[in-house]
């Protein structure tokens, strides 16, 4: 099999591109069973994983994964493709969301807390940014959106770069819209990091250290994201080479009064 059509707006696919490079531009279960033939990925209970049709039987999704590591995958369906390939790519961290959520269920039934909200929006729309350049990330966390992507636009290539999990947003790059904010967990790297560690070592130090801080119980209350709009990342659309394209205070907030998405 090898890889064709796969888009990357501003390289966002790029956690996932040693997956894509090895199947065609489509969402069915032939990619996977080639993509994950051989691999031994387990869930935090010990299942072995695999993707399934959804059963019939009532389990429900995060229980089934736990107990049986099956993850109930649609035929044909983007969103359950990418979340496949998520899994394939942050293994320890998808593993970790899941155990949360499976803890959470026993707990409290079927009904979502603030820390279920919080897991599924990172499951759903998280991006890992991580940056050289402490004053890049302060930009993000401050909401000063022209300065970081427009008037330090080319420090952002040298110094920052995203790491997309969710797989919703993965979907929804496929047609990038207007709005498409995803949710951010900002790291702090070093220089040699960012430049000299090979990609693939970097997605496992990434998955390592997610994992561990959902273990640890971090990152469990909707607010610990930073809302990032992924339209003002140089490359995503052509309408950012422009400064006017900034001006558009609907998109690029000034706070966390509002949501782009």
């Amino acid at each position: 099999m090898s890889g064709h059509h796969w888009p990357s707006p501003g390289g966002l696919f790029a956690p996932l591109w040693p997956l894509l490079t090895r199947i065609p531009f489509a969402p069915d279960f032939a990619s996977l069973d080639f993509l994950s033939s051989g691999l031994d990925l387990r869930t935090a209970s010990g299942q072995h994983l695999s993707f399934v049709p959804p059963p019939l039987d009532g389990l429900a999704y995060e229980t089934r994964i736990w107990v049986r590591g099956e993850v109930a995958t649609r035929v044909g369906n983007w969103h359950d493709f990418f979340n496949a390939l998520v899994w394939l790519s942050f293994p320890l961290s998808k593993a970790a969301l899941n155990a949360r959520h499976a803890g959470a269920l026993a707990v409290q039934g079927t009904g979502r807390g603030s820390e279920r909200d919080a897991l599924t929006h990172f499951d759903e729309c998280g991006v890992v940014v991580v940056s050289s350049d402490p004053s890049l990330l302060a930009l993000l966390r401050n909401f000063e959106w022209r300065a970081l992507f427009w008037e330090r636009r080319d420090e952002l290539g040298r110094a920052l770069r995203c790491f997309v999990f969710g797989h919703a947003t993965y979907e929804q790059l496929l047609r990038p819209f207007r709005g498409l904010t995803a949710k951010a967990l900002l790291y702090e790297v070093s220089e040699d990091w960012l430049w000299r560690r090979p990609p693939l070592a970097q997605l496992a130090d990434l998955d390592r250290r997610l994992a561990g801080e959902l273990d640890g119980g971090l990152h469990l209350q909707p607010r610990a994201f930073h809302p990032l709009p992924l339209m003002g990342l140089p490359g995503v659309t052509l309408d950012s080479d422009s400064a006017s394209y900034y001006d558009d205070q609907w998109q690029f907030r000034s706070g966390r009064g509002g949501r782009g998405v």
